[in-house]
């Protein structure tokens, strides 16, 4: 397996990574613009595009904004109106793996900023049917997440007419080097499918053998090209007229505005995804076990890009959150609302590793078949104790409002089951 010279990531990356004559990858090369582009001059071209759409009066909504109770989402909101001075709508959808203090920041984010909010929230009887077969046919638990929190927004802007929608970072140009900033590349339906949803649309789940049927799939599917063009629906991502610095934003947030973070099991970034019982975690290691490097190995990456590790530290982080010799400890929540045992899990993820990276060794057992930057002959000598604390992530949540306690939190009077 092929890794990159300068960060850690590896050729078999999800979203696909080139590299140049000195083993440097696309990600980092395009990373390179950041300090070389006028930012200025790319936040006056991002006033350009919101001009078009200001509403004169400010009663109207004139943009919509993807938000949830983690990521960038209050710097987001910040950003557009209280910066740019825009109206936006804010839209979310409700993941079922929700965290109290994920409730708390997207309770106060619509407070705080005196902005209406809409929810998508799909029966959970339907989410748990879906879950189960795309993880069967995709290898994902993740696969609703990603399909709701990419369609909602775009059938809200088609249904309210408002046809500018403000993402935050695109990751193909962020982590991958797939475009220029200067590409100012927008949200499409191909890259949706492509890359978030793993080359499965909502169409594709239908199943009879499986019992999902178009009813089930319906609050996932993409509205039609059509609508797209005769509302001239088009979505920006912030990320390429804005430096983008997911770390320094956060912490600019936490100040200012007490958003809560929380501390995630296998990975040192305690900012953005404390709204999900399983991003860090579960999701995290099938990440592993299908491409053989998790969150952790993004988070170090980013972080080294932007000078705040160098690539020993980086290195080191990644050996201590790393591992998937043992199930993390929220997997048995999923598995209790799933229906499904641990072995069942096994059976159904292991058929998704990359065989470039492990090879069975026994009747129960996998090894990697090469030791990569991030793995080593003796685990045990590596500990938080090793690590630079110079690029230092806090967590401020408050008592029995932490991201680590597993359970599902449902918004009002839902059920879970």
């Amino acid at each position: 397996m092929k890794y990159c010279r300068r960060c850690l990531y590896p050729e078999n990356h999800p979203l696909g990574l080139t590299f140049d004559s000195n083993g440097i990858c696309s990600g980092c090369l395009i990373h390179e613009e950041k300090d070389q582009l006028d930012w200025d001059s790319r936040r006056k071209r991002l006033e350009e595009i919101l001009s078009e759409y200001r509403s004169s009066s400010g009663k109207v909504y004139d943009c919509i904004i993807p938000v949830s109770g983690g990521r960038d989402s209050y710097f987001i909101v910040d950003l557009i109106k209280n910066e740019f001075g825009m109206n936006p709508l804010l839209v979310t959808y409700n993941k079922h793996y929700n965290t109290k203090v994920g409730i708390r920041n997207l309770a106060y984010l619509r407070t705080l900023f005196d902005c209406d909010l809409v929810m998508k929230m799909v029966s959970a009887k339907t989410v748990k049917k879906l879950t189960k077969h795309t993880l069967s046919v995709t290898g994902s638990m993740y696969w609703h997440c990603l399909a709701g929190q990419t369609v909602y927004p775009i059938e809200t802007a088609v249904r309210l007419r408002s046809p500018l929608i403000i993402w935050g970072a695109h990751q193909g140009v962020d982590q991958v080097g797939m475009f220029s900033h200067e590409d100012e590349v927008e949200m499409t339906r191909k890259y949706r499918k492509d890359h978030d949803l793993m080359g499965w649309e909502a169409e594709d789940l239908i199943s009879e053998e499986d019992g999902i049927s178009e009813e089930d799939v319906m609050p996932f599917i993409y509205p039609h090209d059509k609508d797209l063009e005769r509302i001239g629906i088009r979505g920006i991502y912030l990320n390429n007229f804005i430096r983008w610095d997911t770390k320094a934003q956060h912490e600019k947030m936490i100040e200012r505005f007490n958003y809560k973070t929380a501390k995630q099991i296998r990975t040192f970034d305690s900012y953005n995804d404390v709204d999900c019982v399983h991003y860090s975690g579960l999701h995290d290691y099938i990440k592993e076990i299908k491409w053989g490097y998790g969150k952790v190995v993004d988070h170090a990456t980013r972080e080294l890009r932007l000078r705040r590790l160098n690539r020993k530290d980086a290195i080191l982080r990644t050996r201590v959150f790393s591992g998937v010799d043992s199930l993390p400890s929220d997997s048995e929540v999923f598995f209790e609302w799933l229906g499904i045992g641990k072995n069942d899990f096994h059976f159904i993820i292991d058929g998704f590793r990359d065989h470039k990276l492990w090879r069975k060794d026994g009747p129960e057992g996998w090894v990697r078949r090469s030791k990569a930057y991030g793995f080593c002959e003796n685990q045990d000598e590596f500990s938080l104790g090793n690590i630079s604390q110079e690029c230092g992530f806090t967590s401020n949540e408050e008592k029995n409002q932490t991201a680590s306690i597993y359970s599902y939190t449902t918004f009002g009077k839902g059920h879970t089951d």
